[in-house]
């Protein structure tokens, strides 16, 4: 049984996290808490920023849910396979969200599927979205997706993502494209050169699109 202490990563001590905005970074398939944390050092100050670590083993590291290429040119998931992780991922996050005056999620990748999910299930839990390099299940609203009811709220979002991204589809890239627009205030932003990967411009942006959607708005509610 793995160490759940040793599985995230935090930028602020427990004693300085009460009352600040929480973002919490989803890493991509194969990877860890450690492969975004260092983003935590550009993005921000006022946030308390923690990496969690995904539940499965998968190839160097680890996954959130199954997922492989489907022999076609796509990748083969399932959406039960989805929503059951991000139910694992709430059951968390509903454990530390009492001592922040917000939860906003950056996903990577895989962890953009698990950010955009965990919105569609729970449209009003969070101040923002932030998806880099990633995509939106394909899925039809259910009782589980909560989609009309996102639709209505506008939840800021922040793509970020190369249009010669060599892993995600270009099938994906269309669907999310279209469903971020219909469903989500959505920002979309274009790099050149960083593939499935991210820049330090990309970074840069996310966090004055934090600034912006978070920050700001909790201080004209305070004023």
């Amino acid at each position: 049984m793995r160490n759940e202490s040793e599985s995230r990563l935090w930028s602020k001590p427990a004693a300085e996290r009460e009352g600040t905005p929480l973002l919490v970074l989803l890493h991509g398939y194969g990877a860890n808490e450690a492969d975004l944390f260092s983003l935590a050092e550009a993005l921000p100050a006022d946030f308390t920023v923690v990496s969690l670590r995904a539940g499965l083993a998968a190839g160097p590291g680890f996954a959130w849910f199954p997922l492989g290429p489907d022999g076609s040119g796509g990748l083969a998931y399932s959406v039960a396979d989805v929503q059951h992780a991000v139910t694992e991922l709430l059951d968390w996050i509903d454990s530390v969200r009492v001592g922040h005056s917000s939860v906003s999620l950056l996903g990577f990748s895989q962890g953009m599927v698990m950010a955009s999910s965990a919105a569609r299930h729970r449209p009003d839990d969070f101040a923002a979205i932030v998806g880099l390099s990633g995509f939106v299940a394909d899925s039809e609203p259910s009782d589980f997706f909560a989609d009309e009811q996102l639709a209505a709220r506008k939840l800021p979002f922040f793509w970020g993502r190369d249009q010669a991204d060599p892993v995600v589809p270009q099938a994906l890239v269309e669907y999310s494209n279209e469903w971020l627009n219909q469903h989500t205030a959505l920002t979309k932003v274009l790099y050149t050169g960083i593939w499935h990967g991210i820049s330090p411009a990309e970074i840069k942006h996310v966090g004055e699109f934090l600034t912006m959607s978070v920050l700001d708005q909790r201080a004209s509610l305070e004023r």
